[in-house]
């Protein structure tokens, strides 16, 4: 089968492996232009650029979709396209060029969670189950018809990276069963239903902990936020006022105990961490990463004396 793949993350690079490796393909790539990273600001290739290289794997780089770029993609003459993680909107003229069109992979069970963050706004919101959608692109973001949809349950320890490491190949599944429905002809997909919800990109700042919530929210929030920003909060009474403090880990130390003064930290517990109030419950931290600093356990932060019972985030 002849294959368009648009992709550019790590993530997209996984998904090209496996259809590369199916021997039966013949796969032309198009992904982003190589971006500055970091603070050196060093032009670095999209992975999928880097393996498509590696194996001689015919690829594009595009941002525009010019007209030489989508005749170049229409005489390769695909029978289908396929989307996983491009991160670029991609036009009409371009998704219908594939004999079957162009499906995408997206991490959550749509309609919920439209959008570039399926997997950070489910852990965000508490929900207890996700899955994996492949579905017909269309002009609106994430609208087409469904072609298979996979479930997966979240488990309570389950972070944005966990997760994903467990969606992936439950994604894989689905582009591999979706493939051979087009080879089968079975080409009709089925509208979506139910109520869409959105999970739009972030900004670093939605790491910034909000302490006059519950501690059951603050912990959704450092699962969702586990591989990028993370979580964070700024000493606000102590010798380290003014100071922001990353909170590498923490867990939930109770969830029913109601707090009038929120932010504070309560008690030490001894070779663990401290315990921070919340409007509701507690927060257990065990590893954080202190301004300018290492990341380190919280209870070796401690023991600098810096951060004191009575201190406030």
């Amino acid at each position: 089968m002849k294959i368009l793949f648009f992709g550019t993350a790590q993530v997209s690079k996984i998904y090209l492996e496996v259809l590369h490796n199916t021997n039966t393909n013949e796969i032309f790539v198009v992904t982003i232009p190589d971006k500055p990273v970091l603070r050196g600001q060093k032009l670095t290739p999209p992975s999928v650029k880097t393996y498509s290289l590696e194996n001689n794997i015919k690829f594009i780089q595009s941002g525009n979709f010019a007209p030489e770029v989508i005749k170049k993609l229409r005489n390769f003459n695909a029978d289908v396209g396929i989307v996983v993680a491009y991160g670029k909107i991609i036009p009409e003229i371009v998704f219908n060029l594939p004999k079957y069109k162009t499906f995408n992979i997206h991490f959550s069970l749509l309609p919920k969670y439209r959008g570039a963050a399926p997997v950070q706004y489910a852990l965000f919101n508490g929900e207890i189950e996700t899955g994996v959608t492949s579905f017909y692109i269309e002009k609106e973001l994430d609208t087409g018809d469904i072609l298979i949809q996979k479930k997966l349950f979240i488990e309570k320890k389950d972070n944005s990276g966990t997760l994903l490491n467990k969606l992936i190949p439950l994604g894989i599944e689905t582009m591999n069963e979706t493939l051979e429905l087009f080879r089968l002809g079975k080409l009709a997909g089925k509208p979506q239903v139910g109520e869409p919800t959105f999970s739009p990109s972030f900004k670093k700042e939605k790491g910034h902990l909000d302490w006059g919530k519950k501690a059951v929210d603050i912990y959704n929030q450092f699962r969702g936020l586990y591989l990028w920003p993370g979580i964070y909060s700024v000493v606000s009474k102590g010798t380290l006022k003014g100071k922001r403090i990353k909170f590498i880990n923490i867990e939930i130390f109770d969830i029913d105990s109601e707090n009038k003064d929120f932010g504070v930290i309560l008690f030490i517990e001894k070779n663990k961490g401290f315990v921070v109030s919340c409007l509701k419950g507690k927060i257990l931290v065990s590893k954080v990463q202190p301004e300018s600093r290492h990341v380190m356990s919280a209870w070796s932060f401690i023991q600098g004396g810096q951060l004191v019972v009575g201190d406030k985030f």
